[in-house]
């Protein structure tokens, strides 16, 4: 098995001299143990609440549990004893060094929620996704993805160039590190395996699961409509749930960092546009095991094979920014029309359109969709179609060709 370096280890460094308090989440087996156990000195003591007598002590007596570790201390699991988060603002207030606390933890909302309520303004959060394309294939610094032409260019000598067979096996394989290291062989018993422990240990917390199978039913059935707009009766139905319980569900998904959802960009001089977010997933390899394609050929000519590569690339986009500590202002656009527009960044002060295309040479007649963004009171900037086209390249002075393996 081998290491693979993360984008974010550069940022948990410096934070780590400014703040007392390192919060790391994301959902289960993306790394988030392994990076900090790979940063860390000697002198610091690793502690996991999956132990079952640890987490038992740290909710039953927090300051004891504080008092029974040496610091600096790194705290795995603390989902599983949010207790301890009140003992551990007491001993940042008594001037605790810069990185005397490193904490992971899975279920980020609910994390962010209890650490911003008891840790204002004292602790750093990171979100860490599954390997990036950047991670996995490139080289040098990762940057948030822009369409600024300097940046794009350099973006072009960080990664590394894929072909269409290519990025679909990229899709298929997915972006867990256990797979994409080595230490696990067998794709879809790594898959499986995971929804296991995902629903085991994450899901009957949140909601009484009579039926576990249910719930891994449903997982599939969001599957099949990852990259589409969000139909919470069609998914209920295809299940036998009921409406509220899907939507139940989807907060589960969405809270664990399987799911996320694009929401419709509007403002006030847009009057015509959708409400309903659009559905996708972090990693589409989990996408191409649920709905049962057999290799990245097959995904590659199935039914699914343009949605899901919306998915992938919307995915690595936003990873771009996690993996940088930024927060991303992405949206898409439809309207009462149906006119759509895939993705929308907006970045300083402007919005910047972008289109994902599975062709090699997309037409310009595409960027006709970009002139609906001009009635809006933000002013549009450059804008992209992201396809699989080999480099970089552009229709005009303000709207170039992206290839996907840039993102």
């Amino acid at each position: 098995m081998i290491y693979i370096k993360r984008d974010l280890e550069q940022k948990i460094i410096a934070l780590s001299k400014e703040y007392s308090c390192i919060l790391i989440t994301g959902p289960r087996q993306v790394g988030k143990t392994t990076v900090l156990r790979q940063l860390m000195q000697e002198n610091r003591e690793y502690v996991t609440l999956d132990d079952l007598e640890e987490r038992s002590l740290a909710k039953r007596d927090p300051a004891m549990f504080l008092s029974m570790h040496n610091t600096p201390i790194m705290i795995d699991e603390i989902q599983y004893a949010p207790e301890l988060f009140s003992y551990i603002k007491i001993e940042i207030d008594k001037d605790a060094a810069p990185g005397t606390f490193w904490l992971t933890g899975s279920q980020a909302f609910k994390l962010m929620e209890l650490a911003q309520e008891s840790l204002a303004g004292r602790v750093a959060i990171l979100h860490m996704s599954s390997l990036s394309q950047h991670e996995i294939y490139g080289s040098g610094e990762n940057k948030p993805f822009s369409l600024d032409l300097p940046l794009l260019k350099a973006r072009e000598t960080a990664n590394t160039p894929a072909d269409m067979a290519e990025i679909y096996d990229r899709i298929w394989r997915g972006s867990m590190p256990g797979l994409i290291s080595g230490k696990f062989s067998d794709r879809d018993v790594f898959y499986s395996s995971y929804l296991q422990t995902y629903i085991d240990r994450d899901v009957k917390e949140q909601v009484q699961l009579s039926d576990p199978l249910l719930f891994r039913d449903f997982v599939r059935a969001a599957a099949c409509r990852a990259g589409q707009m969000l139909n919470v009766h069609d998914i209920a139905r295809d299940v036998g749930v009921s409406d509220d319980t899907a939507k139940r569900w989807l907060q589960v998904l969405e809270k664990s960092d399987v799911i996320f959802f694009l929401r419709p960009y509007s403002n006030n001089l847009l009057k015509r546009t959708v409400k309903t977010p659009k559905l996708y997933f972090f990693d589409t390899g989990l996408v191409a095991y649920l709905t049962k394609y057999s290799s990245p050929e097959i995904l590659a000519n199935g039914a699914i094979n343009g949605a899901i590569l919306e998915n992938y690339v919307v995915a690595e986009l936003l990873k771009t920014y996690h993996n940088d500590a930024k927060e991303c202002l992405l949206w898409y656009y439809r309207d009462s029309n149906s006119n759509e527009i895939d993705m929308v960044i907006e970045s300083d002060g402007m919005l910047h359109p972008l289109e994902i295309k599975r062709s090699i040479n997309p037409s310009s007649e595409l960027l006709s969709a970009f002139s609906l963004l001009d009635k809006s009171s933000v002013p549009r900037g450059n804008g992209a179609i992201i396809c699989m086209r080999p480099k970089l390249s552009a229709l005009n002075s303000e709207n170039f060709l992206v290839p996907v393996w840039m993102i």
